[in-house]
């Protein structure tokens, strides 16, 4: 028995509010359970030095944690004058897996930013940001090709992610925070709309975990993506 009580198949309540923030060119709130992160995306008319006159677009994310976002509080990392490693590792992931959707000539030499901000965390932090990463890149893409600033949209394919773990000896979906601190084995898997694969993270926390269990894993994060990016559409209106 999961200590949700959810089917092994079954993630998390998931909802997505759009319009959530007055000046993003993109905004939303994704509630992931009890996970709950602020997604923003920022339009800017440049691109960083390295891509300049590459007639290449670039997206890029950045990601936090309040300091009561969890059962105790953390430290702002401003304070400390440093990101932590976690920290980086995980934007680095959200940016990379935004732009594997992304026609990077068609949106033109400028940059899109997401931030994405963890008000409460419950587990799957990295994959409640991507998926709703995800929708504010979608929004602020939205309003560049309704002000005429580009002609074709750039953004290919959905991108969602979600956990997987082997719990309680059972490959189960969608891990809380309950569940991830046990878990003989951790998983994320980044995914497009049409299934096909990002980036896998995958560990095994104890004993090692076999081919047949990856692939399971591999099959509930399939079902995950799919009610995601059902979620991602309702958000967005398609």
């Amino acid at each position: 028995m999961r200590p949700s009580g959810r089917d092994i198949e079954e993630i998390r309540p998931i909802s997505i509010e759009v319009g959530i923030t007055k000046h993003a060119e993109g905004s939303c709130l994704i509630k992931c359970g009890e996970t709950h992160v602020l997604c923003t995306a920022t339009l800017e008319e440049r691109v960083p030095p390295f891509m300049r006159n590459s007639g290449l677009g670039w997206v890029t994310a950045e990601y936090g944690m309040l300091p009561r976002a969890t059962t105790s509080r953390n430290r702002r990392e401003a304070t400390a004058g440093k990101q932590s490693g976690r920290t980086q590792e995980i934007q680095r992931l959200i940016g990379r897996s935004l732009r594997a959707g992304i026609d990077r000539v068609a949106l033109g030499e400028r940059q899109i930013t997401v931030d994405c901000d963890v008000l409460q965390a419950d587990g799957g932090t990295r994959c409640a940001s991507i998926t709703g990463g995800w929708v504010a890149l979608r929004l602020a893409v939205n309003k560049l090709l309704k002000a005429g600033q580009i002609s074709t949209d750039p953004i290919l394919n959905h991108v969602a992610a979600v956990s997987c773990g082997i719990y309680g000896g059972q490959p189960v979906l969608d891990l809380d925070y309950a569940e991830d601190s046990e878990a003989g084995t951790d998983a994320n898997f980044v995914m497009t709309g049409a299934g096909k694969l990002i980036e896998v993270q995958a560990s095994a926390e104890g004993a090692p975990f076999s081919r047949a269990e990856l692939d399971r894993l591999l099959a509930l994060a399939e079902i995950g993506v799919t009610q995601l990016v059902s979620a991602q559409k309702e958000a967005t209106g398609g």
